[in-house]
Order: C-alpha cells, then structure tokens, then sequence
C-alpha cells in the first residue's frame, strides 16, 4: 500500500466495538495513529484534543447522531479542513443526502471492507494536501460521485419496492392456480394450464426472493436459521415442483441423495437447489437428464447439481456467481445467458452458511457444487 504522512490521526466515531476494532486494526496495519470514540460527545472531546487528520464517523448513534457530531466537527478549529467519512448500514437517498448536507466528504455502507475503507482514507488525505486550483477540479469530479451515488441509491430503493410489491400479486397467482387445481371438474388441459401459471409463479417468487436476499446479504444480515434438514426428501419435492416445466423441455429429472441430512436453513437450501435445477433445466438438451446427487464430504455436506448442456468455460467459472454475468459470444453465450440472479444468491446463500460453491465440468455439461460444513 502507499505510504501516508507518517502517524497520520484518524478518529473513529462508532457505537459498536466491533465496526470500532476493524477501523483500528485495518488502519494501524498501515501506520496511522486510531483514535477511538464510542459516542458522538466523546468524540468530539477526541476532536479537540488531538487535532485528527481525518475522521470516520457512525451515522446513527445514541445520544448525538453523526450527522450532528459533523456539524460540531465543523465549527472547531481544523474542523472545516478535516476529511469526514460517513459510515452507516443505512444504504437510501435520505440517509446520503443527510451526510451531504452536514458536511460529509466521503460516504461508505456497511459493512465496510478493510481494504475500501483504507482507500478512502488513503484518498481523503491526499486530496486534502492538493493545493487550490486542483482542489476546484477535485471539487467538480466529487459532485459527478455524488450525483453517481444517489442515482444508484435511487434505483435501488425503487428496486427494494417494486420487489416488495410483486409478492402479493405474485403470490396470489400461485394460490388461485391451487384454488383451479382442487376442481375436480375442471378439464385436463384447463388443468395443464393452471400447473404451468403455478410453475410459472413460483419462478417468479424466486426471483423475487432471490433479490430481497441479496440485498440482505450485501448490507450482512442475510443470517441463516439453521436445522437438521432431510437432505432427500427436501431434494425429491424440488423436482416435483420443476417436473412439468423439465418435461415440457425433453428432460428428466434425476436423485442421487447418499447423505441423509444436513444442518442448514431449509428456505435457503430449497431455494439454492431450486435455482440451480432450473438454471441446469434451462440449459440441458432435449433428451438428456438433469441429477441432483448429495453425499458426505468429510466435515461437509456437497450437493452437486449436473447437467449435459454447453458448460462453463474454465475462464468464466469464477466469475459465473456475480451478477448479470453472461458468457462470452458464440454457441455457449447462446445457451448460458440467464437473468444473472439466481448464481448470485446461490453463492451468498452458501457463504452466509460458510461454505463454497464452485463449477466443474460435466464433459459435456456443467456440475454446479455447493458444500455445506456439517460436522455433527
């Protein structure tokens, strides 16, 4: 990493010991002097005291929030030029704008990564070095990042409700598809009908739910509720759910479950499984099968998920689990390109559990592995 002015102070405004011990531990590594503040009061105290050249500061905290510790800040001496550095989970406009309008200069969401939060540092003292003129121009490319900023935070909070409001109607396709369904009169291909609209809802609710969850995992609170899960039995109802839209493409389903059970959240085990039998359904060849198999792995559970379609170039295998990643041009672009979302929950679904997810080939085909620790 580049070096700093030796000894440069930050102060660290937080409420948490833990967001409190990362900054000091990530900082000091690169030999800054931390100081540490628990609330907005003592913080300022801090100010006063050692005349920091930067400040990292939590957004809501008890007593005096940091939008108003900001102001404070401001109004000491060597207030005014000292970098401030918001730090807040809460990740929307009105928040953003709050840091704006106090004075922030830089503004970051948790939970914050080592090395972002040490760029931003590295950043914010640097530029408080620029003589003037470069600081107009600095001046003018830091709005463009705030315009950036709230255009995204915009577009995910609009994103956040339309999401939020596609489950009910969603939902209510799924029931009244059921409610068609237990009418035992209703003619067979009315029948068929209604088992493709609930087919067709439950993929929408996973997308849906795909969606929700990775929010709640970019900002950490994508916590899993585990419990012994019947491996086979939870494996057996995801290909009763996803039998007509297989049948409808040539393709049959396939278990090959060895491990009786595995501690997970069932929700999330499900609907990984689900995503990753419909991406293979998506993908596989009429007249070829799809085969979930499951079976242990030392400490570890590993399901893996195989089909016989294009597979996954060696190239492409990490970064198939990010979002919205296509393949490249050719035939496999044409057979591998999907709506980008279902991978990328699979992946945070599998980490939240602290396990790994990666793709093998299949020669022909891709096998989609998930391991799951399970040492009871």
């Amino acid at each position: 990493m580049e070096q700093q002015e030796p000894r440069a102070k930050v102060l660290v405004v937080d409420d948490n010991e833990q967001n409190r011990a990362l900054a000091q531990a990530t900082l000091e590594d690169e030999g800054y002097e931390v100081v540490l503040a628990a609330t907005g009061e003592e913080g300022i105290r801090q100010f006063e005291r050692h005349a920091p050249a930067c400040v990292l500061l939590d957004v809501r905290m008890p007593g005096m929030d940091g939008f108003a510790v900001c102001a404070r800040i401001r109004g000491l001496p060597g207030g005014e030029a000292a970098p401030i550095l918001f730090l807040t989970a809460l990740r929307d406009v009105d928040t953003f704008d709050g840091a704006l309008r106090a004075g922030g200069d830089d503004f970051l969401t948790k939970p914050v990564r080592p090395a972002e939060l040490l760029a931003r540092v590295q950043t914010a003292l640097r530029l408080r070095r620029l003589g003037a003129e470069l600081r107009e121009h600095v001046e003018v490319v830091r709005q463009q990042r705030d315009a950036l900023m709230r255009l995204q935070l915009q577009k995910e909070q609009l994103t956040a409700f339309v999401v939020h409001d596609l489950k009910n109607p969603v939902s209510s396709m799924d029931l009244h598809a059921q409610f068609l369904l237990r009418d035992r009169a209703l003619s067979e291909p009315a029948r068929d009908s209604a088992r493709h609209i609930r087919e067709q809802a439950r993929s929408l609710l996973r997308l849906i739910y795909n969606l929700l969850d990775i929010s709640k995992s970019e900002e950490g609170r994508l916590a899993p509720e585990r419990a012994r899960v019947d491996l086979r039995a939870l494996v057996l109802e995801v290909l009763a759910a996803l039998e007509i839209g297989a049948s409808a493409e040539g393709l049959a389903l396939k278990e090959a479950v060895e491990a009786p059970a595995v501690l997970a959240d069932p929700d999330l085990l499900r609907r990984a499984i689900e995503n990753l039998v419909e991406n293979a359904i998506h993908h596989a060849p009429a007249g070829t099968a799809v085969t979930v198999s499951a079976a242990r792995a030392g400490a570890a559970v590993e399901i893996r998920v195989a089909d016989a379609g294009p597979g996954v170039p060696a190239e492409m295998r990490a970064r198939i689990f990010e979002r919205f990643v296509q393949l490249g041009g050719g035939e496999q672009a044409a057979h591998r390109a999907g709506r980008g979302l279902g991978l990328t929950f699979c992946k945070m679904a599998v980490e939240a559990h602290g396990g790994r997810i990666w793709v093998e080939d299949n020669a022909p085909g891709a096998v989609f592995c998930m391991r799951f620790p399970d040492d009871t």
